[in-house]
């Protein structure tokens, strides 16, 4: 992948808002309702042209299809996998019962009722057979329409969002495999085929995994070792369903979900850094642009960053509506630059602007659009300064 040779460069976490009728059609296919897929095709790779034209508009380097044919970065994956039936309840819910909801319940609560009617729900599903991959007719279409826009827009470089085992595990309780163990590497051995596919195609493969630092979150009756115990058995899995995979194709994003709140009791990335690292990636994109994370940039003048690797701090984020000022953008990229090396870093994002497509969105897209060009404007005042 690309690295910050001359100049630090930028890219994002991938998933932006979809336009109102890609939107409507993205609302029809997650309540399970009949619509026309020739037209849902055609606008997908309208959508995905017009995302890539807008991203390098905004001076941004390294860009993606902005998940436009998927309903969320997480749930998407339930049509690509065999093995799994409707069911009444299955998955975590992060925040019933989290360390935030029990530590702000009236805030929790009040935005739970404000969503109330205005969001669509996900079809509900449990694992009940062996899981198998079936997606590759869905990803090929999409690594087609990125490429395409890619190529048309003079885009160097693109990358490909892809859920990991963990976040899928999260999402669809087990009712199949003999342990969580079993059922975690039947996941990893099926999303293998997308991971590969990905790669294979020439663009780079980004595996996205908040359920790393947000299990913690969501279980406040368990310790940091327990939850530093429970994430090195899914990095394992990970690094399982990526083997064979060049490192330097691959990169790893971990955060805290969506979460416009006080976001008190999230976990320290000192406290799980190590096992990130871990993962068998060539970049890490973690949060660093908000008031709870920001701080945690002087963590990497202690933590050594692999040879051959690097790092994608968040210096915008998904959290709040205000726009960075770019001075301020530069100066987060000059500190992790000091402290790793400037070609070990490229300026991010903390966390996509609409994950759930089909269900909310974080961030106005006009707001996004002038934090990208923020971020551009930011990575070029650094790059004076570090060249």
């Amino acid at each position: 992948m690309k690295r910050s040779t001359d100049r630090i460069l930028t890219t994002h976490v991938g998933s932006l808002a979809r336009p109102e009728g890609q939107l409507k059609l993205l609302f029809a296919k997650e309540r399970g309702e009949n619509f026309d897929k020739a037209e849902f095709d055609s606008s997908t790779r309208q959508a995905v042209d017009d995302i890539v034209a807008g991203q390098v508009e905004a001076g941004i380097d390294i860009v993606c299809d902005g998940e436009q044919g998927k309903s969320s970065f997480l749930t998407y994956i339930a049509e690509r996998l065999t093995g799994f039936t409707p069911c009444e309840n299955a998955g975590e819910d992060l925040w019933v019962d989290s360390r935030e909801t029990i530590a702000f319940p009236e805030f929790y609560e009040a935005h739970r009722k404000a969503r109330e009617g205005l969001v669509a729900e996900a079809v509900k599903l449990s694992c009940t057979a062996p899981i198998e991959y079936r997606g590759h007719e869905i990803l090929q279409r999409e690594i087609t329409n990125v490429k395409a826009a890619a190529e048309k827009h003079g885009v160097e470089e693109a990358f490909m969002t892809a859920v990991s085992p963990s976040d899928v595990e999260g999402q669809q309780a087990n009712e199949y495999y003999d342990s969580a163990e079993a059922y975690l590497y039947g996941i990893a051995d099926a999303m293998h085929h997308e991971y590969k596919a990905i790669v294979d195609s020439g663009l780079i493969l980004q595996i996205d995994d908040p359920r790393l630092l947000t299990y913690y979150i969501s279980r406040p009756d368990l310790s940091i070792e327990d939850c530093r115990k429970w994430a090195e058995l899914r990095v394992e899995a990970l690094n399982h369903a990526l083997k064979g995979l060049p490192t330097d194709r691959v990169r790893f994003h971990t955060c805290y979900g969506i979460n416009i709140g006080p976001r008190v009791h999230e976990m320290n990335l000192a406290d799980i850094v190590d096992i990130m690292l871990k993962v068998d990636a060539g970049a890490y994109l973690f949060e660093a642009g908000n008031p709870r994370h920001d701080h945690e940039w002087k963590l990497w003048e202690d933590v050594k960053v692999p040879d051959g690797k690097l790092i994608i701090p968040g210096v915008i984020s998904h959290s709040t509506p205000l726009v960075e000022h770019p001075e301020l953008v530069a100066q987060r990229l000059v500190r992790f630059a000091n402290a790793v090396g400037r070609e070990n870093v490229i300026g991010g994002s903390d966390c996509g602007f609409a994950s759930f497509a089909a269900t909310e969105q974080e961030i106005h897209p006009s707001i996004v659009w002038a934090k990208f060009t923020n971020l551009a404007e930011g990575a070029k005042i650094a790059s004076k300064e570090l060249w």
